[in-house]
């Protein structure tokens, strides 16, 4: 979601600083983890980065739930629900439930959420959910929503973390404050949010599960520096340590004080490319640099062969991936005519990538290498981590390094949001076919599975055809913990399960 990053140039005095001790002490019963960047808001309608929903998956809950394949949607705080034989309504029953504070949580506040998901001018999310007519509490625990048109996706959507369940007597009362003293619907409280540095969580005793829960806390601590964030959870100043590099995989499994863990996720690396930047904004131009790129080469030296080779915007096994989607070869000769029959000749690109992550600066290096074989230049520009997401949102860069994860189960919200959105200018690449756009519309009122998969198998080619960005790889999420930790496990659409995480 999901936006997925954030880029960085690490001054050396603010590197040394970060690069020292961890000086929290933490409980006994809090687990410490050890993650490169820090969020940006606690407001889920207000951020699309993994850096964001992963907190809160865990200190907000949602009406639906996706269970821990990263396959089957569940019961959240809607305990049951039944729709509609036309498509058009869908009626939830709530579940008894409080929120942090103490108050219950009800179906004027889920339908509350939803409207403002869809009309707030701050969310990043309004087309996802346009589709719905109207929200309505028939009573505190019975919940109708109404849409526009039949949409296939639509339940699925009601597990993303963009939608979670906040309390609307107090984002109302104080909105601009939500960021430092939220009020959770899930199993933990945000406690403390030093800026740049750490989210220290704790137990929500109000939580509907909270016999389920074992830690005390949790604290997310920024380590922007990949081996100083390795080096950290050697010496056990860290509990869990996530981004691992691949290069320091090998290594890790040979530590006895270590887990390394390497579970399953539907992430996909890939290059945005700036198409109002001429002459990107030509398809050729495109296409010529696709060729100029060598994914195999990027998957056998940076990801040491754990990850591989991406086909399409839509991740190997997830719904509707089309597996016989189009590959480039490596031909830099055949880039370099076709860059000369699109009239460009001494192509010069600003690569943006983040100071500190080792995977991203060797594929920038590496793609840097590959292009000069096919005449282009590219100058690489490190970025501040907290800098990364604005300079793509003001379109200051040529070329960028990025990753996705799913959000949801449906190819619906990844493909909306890359090829047929508007609001975000499709991920910041600002790619604009208006074919694509109504075949992302149409494929998300198609109830056909056969007919359905066909759009999606259509879209992947379409944009492949296009290069809206560059597939690059797949690969697993790649985390560790000190041995002592059980059950740190994220799903395949990143949400991690700390409900259920125990430090023994």
């Amino acid at each position: 979601m999901k936006g997925k990053l954030k880029y960085g140039l690490i001054l050396a005095g603010a590197l040394a600083i970060l690069a020292g001790d961890i000086t929290i002490a933490a409980a006994e019963g809090v687990l410490t983890i050890g993650r490169r960047e820090d969020g940006t808001t606690m407001d889920p309608i207000k951020t699309a980065q993994n850096v964001d929903f992963w907190v809160f998956s865990n200190m907000y809950d949602v009406l639906v739930r996706v269970d821990k394949t990263g396959t089957k949607l569940e019961p959240g705080l809607a305990e049951s629900w039944t729709v509609s034989e036309d498509q058009l309504t869908y009626t939830f029953k709530l579940r008894e439930a409080k929120f942090s504070d103490g108050s219950p949580i009800t179906a004027g506040d889920a339908a509350w959420n939803l409207l403002r998901i869809r009309d707030h001018k701050e969310s990043l999310w309004g087309a996802t959910y346009s589709v719905i007519k109207d929200a309505v509490a028939e009573d505190d625990k019975t919940l109708v929503v109404t849409l526009n048109q039949p949409t296939a996706s639509f339940l699925s959507t009601l597990a993303m973390p963009g939608v979670s369940i906040l309390s609307k007597k107090a984002t109302e009362a104080d909105e601009a404050g939500l960021s430092d003293h939220p009020v959770s619907s899930g199993a933990f409280i945000m406690k403390e949010w030093r800026r740049g540095d750490t989210v220290v969580l704790e137990r929500n005793p109000h939580f509907w599960e909270a016999d389920r829960v074992s830690l005390d806390g949790i604290q997310w601590i920024s380590v922007p520096d990949d081996n100083t964030r390795v080096l950290k959870l050697q010496a056990g100043e860290l509990d869990c340590g996530i981004f691992i590099p691949f290069s320091r995989i090998a290594e890790l499994k040979q530590d006895a004080n270590l887990n390394v863990l390497l579970d399953p996720s539907t992430r996909e690396d890939h290059l945005l490319i700036n198409h109002e930047h001429p002459p990107l904004d030509k398809k050729e131009v495109r296409q010529a640099l696709d060729l100029a790129i060598d994914e195999q080469a990027i998957v056998d030296t940076v990801t040491f062969g754990v990850g591989t080779v991406a086909n399409s915007y839509i991740p190997a096994g997830a719904l509707y991936y089309h597996k016989d989607n189009l590959v480039r070869p490596f031909d830099p000769a055949k880039a370099k005519e076709m860059l000369a029959a699109a009239g460009v000749s001494d192509l010069t690109l600003q690569y943006n990538v983040e100071a500190g992550n080792e995977v991203d600066e060797q594929t920038a290096v590496l793609i840097q290498q590959q292009a000069a074989q096919a005449g282009i230049t590219i100058n690489i520009m490190k970025i501040d981590p907290a800098a990364g997401w604005d300079e793509l949102v003001a379109g200051n860069y040529d070329i960028s390094v990025n990753y996705w994860t799913n959000d949801i189960i449906d190819p619906d919200q990844k493909t909306t949001f890359v090829l047929g959105h508007d609001t975000n200018m499709n991920y910041m690449t600002r790619y604009k076919n208006d074919a694509v756009k109504e075949l992302v519309e149409k494929a998300r009122v198609e109830f056909d599975p056969a007919k359905r998969e066909q759009m999606y198998i259509d879209l992947q080619k379409m944009a492949k055809e296009d290069v809206n960005w560059i597939d690059l790889y797949y690969s697993p999420y790649r985390n560790a913990c000190r041995k002592n930790i059980e059950a740190f496990y994220q799903n395949p659409l990143g949400r991690f399960f700390m409900e259920d995480t125990k430090k023994m």
